[in-house]
């Protein structure tokens, strides 16, 4: 979910403990699971992870939580199926049940507009106002891109990431692509808060956490790490295989309802157990059925990329319903869904008619793909399959990636033009520069040197050639790169960064001094133009300042430096007030074709 690479290496030590009171495995599981703990151990030490936890539900019971390695490495605590860690993306399907007890209240509808529940959602167009759907927001299918960048470390709340939704223009027709959005997921949180009347985490912990019994899962860091057992963040360094911390990813509150679910083995199994069971834990319907069932419902189809890039054939024919995919795993039904997020990665899946479920939890960026690869092989042995090579298959294509990055990061900056200078002084660069969805990218001067700091991102900024500055190429927040724009009148005004899929173009931000009504009203007055003529220059209802013209049309002039106007429609036009005792004494307007000056009346 980031831009981030990560990666490092230890020799860990095995630790197995049984989580009580797990239920009696049925006959056969622990035979068919034999082998299982050296093939984890193995796992540990092929992939250099910190840390592993597995769970197994066999129909309505936990039949088998362990963990392996430490949820502390640096301590080396060991983990165990009482570790709680943040599950990431498999917070969606609990936003996405959410939804369904809204439906089956009446108060929202899978397949109608969400604005006709919802007035207050705006999408990019009036099409999509009229066509998007809550479960075409939840199965990603939208046709808009990730975005992720507008959430990610910043402080946006979920309120501010719903009213973001109207700048995301869509790259492709909806329902006719899988583009996943966690925008979307945010989106679809606050629409439940406006439904319900409640948060979404107040309504998710009070109509499925608390009835399930799920009394360990929280949805902030401070909150998880006053659980018995938190996890700890470690990673693999990403040009050694040295093991380090790195800090918790603690600005999931905005992007809530997509990502921000902590918990452990033992509670998700009950989670687990109803997703299986139609519903029903310990013999109460604590979820709906028809909302379970619907989430399984494919929605978009996927194309079989491992078959056709790699020659894997094992899963086949993904699709996605809403909060998880389903696919043939070697001819079995899987439902399943991951969750990654700095540190931390899990995946929680089911094969509904074979009525199995597992569940990962990983600790470490650069082992994230064992939570796919451990679940495989469990279903395998459960169900008597040969077992499929994932780990070698995963760990060789990891090794060659890792050396490839190295080797890339080794030529970076080559496309640097040598003997270049910025076209301005270090501080005309300076400044606060502002994009309605992606925030404000701030770069500040200080003694000849400019900083960088993007959400909660704060980095030195160094020329790179002409009017392009890079920061470092962080460990965690990777490398970034600014290239300034100018207006036609020299100045810089705009910033670009390649940001997602697309380049994203920040405006400098007027203060909003220039802006106030007792700022503009030094302006109002009536001015004569050369040829004897005269129009007014007025304030509109909404504190705009514009000129009237006699026709009763206006101009609407938009504030850029003190005393300084630019207007919509032409960015070579400029109006400037000459100010005699704090009240405007003739205006200027300018562009390419000369000079008029109009004196106030």
């Amino acid at each position: 979910m980031t831009r981030t690479s990560f990666r490092l290496r230890i020799l860990l030590s095995l630790t197995l403990l049984v989580v009580s009171p797990i239920a009696a495995q049925p006959p056969g599981v622990e035979t068919r699971l034999e082998g299982f703990d050296a093939y984890m151990a193995q796992v540990l030490k092929d992939w250099n992870v910190p840390g592993i936890g597995v769970g197994i539900v066999v129909k309505d019971k936990l039949v088998f939580a362990k963990g392996y390695g430490y949820r502390d490495y640096g301590k080396k605590l060991p983990f165990t199926a009482t570790t709680t860690q943040p599950i990431a993306s498999n917070t969606k399907l609990f936003t996405a049940i959410a939804a369904g007890l809204l439906v089956e209240e009446g108060k929202l509808d899978w397949d109608k507009p969400i604005r006709q529940y919802v007035p207050s959602v705006k999408f990019y167009n009036d099409d999509l106002d009229r066509t998007i759907t809550i479960r075409d927001m939840l199965s990603h299918r939208t046709g808009i891109t990730r975005h992720d960048l507008i959430w990610y470390k910043s402080a946006f709340s979920q309120k501010d990431l719903f009213e973001r939704l109207k700048y995301l223009e869509p790259s492709e027709a909806p329902r006719s692509v899988f583009l996943y959005n966690n925008m979307m997921y945010a989106g679809a949180g606050y629409a439940i808060e406006l439904l319900s009347g409640k948060p979404w985490e107040s309504f998710v912990r009070d109509r499925i956490l608390t009835p399930l019994g799920m009394r360990s899962t929280t949805f902030t860091i401070d909150d998880m790490l006053k659980t018995p057992e938190p996890g700890v963040p470690y990673t693999e360094r990403r040009d050694s295989t040295e093991l380090y911390q790195i800090p918790y990813y603690s600005d999931a509150i905005g992007v809530a309802p997509a990502g921000a679910i902590n918990s452990n083995i033992v509670d998700v199994s009950r989670w687990l157990i109803a997703l299986m069971n139609d519903g029903m834990l310990d013999g109460r319907q604590v979820l709906p059925k028809a909302a379970v069932k619907q989430t399984l419902a494919p929605s978009i189809a996927l194309p079989n990329t491992g078959l056709e890039v790699r020659g894997w054939g094992e899963i086949l024919n993904a699709a996605y319903g809403m909060g998880r995919w389903t696919a043939s795993y070697r001819g079995h039904l899987i439902a399943y869904h991951g969750g990654d997020l700095p540190g931390f990665h899990s995946q929680v899946s089911t094969m509904p008619y074979d009525s199995i479920g597992v569940i990962v939890f990983v600790i470490g960026n650069h082992a994230a793909p064992l939570y796919n690869i451990v679940s495989y092989n469990v279903y395998e042995r459960l169900l008597g399959l040969s077992l499929t090579p994932w780990s070698e298959r995963q760990n060789a294509i990891r090794l060659k990636n890792k050396e490839a990055g190295k080797a890339a990061r080794a030529k970076a900056g080559g496309g640097r033009v040598a003997g270049t200078r910025p076209s301005h002084q270090i501080d005309a660069y300076a400044g606060e520069f502002e994009h309605p969805a992606y925030g404000v990218l701030t770069v500040s001067n200080a003694e000849g040197s400019l900083t960088f700091d993007f959400h909660k991102i704060r980095m030195p900024l160094s020329h790179f050639h002409y009017d392009r500055f890079d920061t470092p190429d962080d460990e965690q927040d990777g490398k970034w790169s600014v290239n300034f724009l100018t207006n036609p009148q020299g100045e810089v005004d705009r910033a670009e960064m390649s940001l997602d899929e697309a380049a994203i173009v920040f405006t400098r931000r007027v203060p909003a001094a220039l802006s106030s009504v007792d700022t503009l009203r030094q302006f109002v007055g009536t001015y004569g133009t050369p040829s004897g003529g005269k129009f007014d220059v007025v304030i509109r209802p909404g504190g705009t300042l514009a000129i009237q013209n006699a026709d009763g049309t206006f101009q609407n002039l938009i504030p850029w430096q003190p005393n300084r106007f630019h207007i919509k429609e032409f960015a070579d036009v400029v109006f400037e007030f000459r100010l005699a005792d704090g009240r405007a004494v003739e205006l200027k307007r300018s562009d390419p074709s000369g000079e008029y000056t109009f004196t106030r009346k």
